[in-house]
């Protein structure tokens, strides 16, 4: 028995893993969505997949003009040459005289001769890709309902004798927008493009496969955006599909003193939650985590939603955490990322490419502000969210997350979104006030990995780097937001000098 796998790719990433694989070959396929969901581009895609293959494609339009069609492909920096066009957007001059017989009605002649001339390219060409963009000029011809029915059916039939792909399109313009579940039932496999416009940033595309027959494939919305040169499909996530063996063990922040208040540090495959004020240090302590793995030879890579990279490298300069020479080695990736202009799915994908194909082992998510202003809706956002770390867990990844809460002295409150729940290891930072100087704090509230300090420390940064100091016993009223110390203030830690510091 040949147990290779018969499929083809779409010639579309992404929609070939939604797929399992790819399509199976020989079958007609239905490609439906409104006006600017990419359908053209989707099916471009996948016939000059099949020409890098050797494989003839021929591409029939009813509705765009073959300069149409190269405009598009030369905006993606494509040449049609490698695939056959036929167009058939000007029907009557196709027809000719043929219009002007009296005794069929002008639609029936234009319908029967349509297809005919379709059938005919079809024998020449002798395709193994085809693509009929598009299905609602037929149905315009047709007229009637069911004598367009009955046309699909028997184009259906015709192919289906015949070793060739085929995609319908379909823009769903003539049905009101609606889906003709007609053609659904006779296709073997239906996908969904839509594209939605939100009250800010770039439009939203994605997409979903109604149903495919003979393949178990991934259910649901998927992200999807269109690119120069390519339409990118972004699976949804699944972390029971994914996951591997790995050691539990702490990973060390580079600081003793800081990797002592969880006994070593956070376990790998946790995710940390670092919550406080702007400027309460959130940021430096989880980028020394980044470092201290790029120091012991694992990759590292940090999402930049709100600072800027270059204001990052900078900052961290100044406070002893050089981070060059890890991002000239390739160790450390700092991506800056646009929340306006990505979604949660686009992101998620991101992620997943650095742990598979970078083997990266620390995250750092620079802010949870940002992520969240990337999908509006908070349901799907944690569940998303949710997903992503659990598929970081599994892969032994450690994930820092970064939540600014809102204010800076007294009451402050969280995201309206509550994501402290999700998160293994939960550190809170504070400012308070001591000997007319404004000063940090902070203290691990949760480690589900195991044990944690319940004390409340002093937090500095200066030039040195990080400085963790002695238990503030004497320090009150830390989870009300407005924490006093009323001890010994001689105890409290000062600034290195810049000789000390070096």
């Amino acid at each position: 028995m040949n147990t290779r796998d018969p499929r083809i790719s779409t010639g579309t990433e992404g929609l070939d893993v939604v797929l399992g694989g790819g399509l199976t070959p020989a079958r007609v396929y239905l490609v439906e969505g409104t006006p600017g969901s990419g359908k053209t581009t989707l099916a471009l895609q996948f016939l000059f997949e099949g020409a890098a293959r050797g494989e003839r494609c021929l591409y029939i339009t009813l509705s765009e003009t073959r300069d149409e069609l190269s405009a598009i492909a030369l905006s993606h920096g494509w040449n049609l040459d490698s695939i056959e066009l036929f167009e058939l957007s000007a029907v009557q001059d196709i027809l000719g005289d043929g219009r002007e017989q009296t005794i069929l009605h002008p639609w029936e002649v234009e319908l029967s001769a349509t297809v005919d001339l379709i059938m005919a390219r079809v024998e020449a060409v002798r395709p193994t890709r085809l693509v009929f963009d598009s299905l609602s000029e037929l149905r315009l011809l047709a007229q009637d309902s069911l004598r367009y029915r009955r046309q699909v059916l028997g184009l259906k039939q015709y192919f289906s004798g015949k070793a060739i792909t085929v995609l319908l399109v379909d823009d769903m313009t003539t049905t009101g927008g609606g889906r003709d579940n007609h053609l659904h039932s006779i296709a073997h496999g239906v996908v969904t493009l839509e594209r939605d416009t939100l009250d800010f940033g770039a439009a939203r595309r994605r997409c979903q496969v109604q149903k495919m027959r003979g393949i178990r494939f991934s259910a649901g919305y998927h992200d999807m955006t269109i690119e120069t040169g390519e339409l990118r499909v972004y699976p949804s996530l699944i972390a029971a599909q994914h996951g591997k063996p790995f050691a539990g063990e702490p990973v060390s922040s580079g600081n003793a003193a800081l990797d002592g208040l969880m006994e070593g540090g956070p376990l790998r495959g946790t995710s940390v939650l670092l919550t406080g004020p702007a400027g309460s240090g959130k940021t430096t302590v989880a980028f020394s985590y980044a470092l201290a793995a790029c120091a012991r030879g694992e990759p590292a890579t940090v999402y930049e939603f709100d600072e800027r990279v270059g204001t990052l490298i900078a900052r961290a300069r100044a406070m002893s955490q050089d981070p060059q020479p890890y991002l000239e080695n390739g160790l450390l990736k700092i991506v800056q990322v646009d929340p306006a202009d990505i979604t949660p799915g686009h992101f998620a994908w991101m992620v997943r490419r650095e742990v598979q194909e970078r083997g990266v082992r620390v995250i750092v998510l620079d802010s949870m502000n940002g992520y969240l202003t990337s999908m509006p809706q908070e349901k799907q956002l944690l569940l998303q969210l949710h997903e992503l770390l659990s598929y970081l867990s599994q892969e032994g990844v450690l994930t820092l997350l970064i939540n600014p809460q809102a204010g800076l002295v007294g009451s402050m409150t969280s995201s309206h979104v509550n994501i402290s729940y999700i998160a293994d290891v939960v550190v809170l930072f504070r400012f308070f006030e001591a000997k007319g100087r404004i000063r940090k704090a902070m203290s691990v509230l949760k480690n589900r990995g195991g044990a944690h300090e319940d004390v409340i420390r002093e937090l500095l940064i200066d030039r040195g780097g990080i400085r963790v100091g002695n238990g503030l016993t004497e320090f009150s009223g830390v989870l009300t937001g407005t924490p006093q110390f009323v001890g010994d203030e001689d105890r409290l830690m000062e600034h290195r000098s810049d000789a000390a510091a070096e």
